[in-house]
């Protein structure tokens, strides 16, 4: 249960702070500071695919599977 607990507490966390990055990349963009934007929206899709994207792709086939058992059990 605490695995669980820490393991949701760190997903908030970055989602909260990749929200706040791209709100960032955003404003600098509105601001007129394109080149700011797209080393922070670069960056961020660098970040992803080093540290996100795997951990991504393992939890939706997990719930694929946890699908396909129930569905198998009705």
């Amino acid at each position: 249960m605490q695995a669980i607990k820490g393991n949701m507490i760190f997903a908030f966390f970055h989602l909260f702070l990749l929200i706040g990055i791209l709100v960032i990349a955003f404003y600098s963009l509105f601001q007129g500071n394109v080149l700011r934007f797209a080393l922070i929206i670069i960056l961020l899709t660098v970040y992803y695919f080093i540290a996100l994207h795997k951990n991504v792709k393992d939890e939706i086939q997990r719930k694929r599977k946890e699908k396909k058992k129930k569905k198998k059990k009705k």
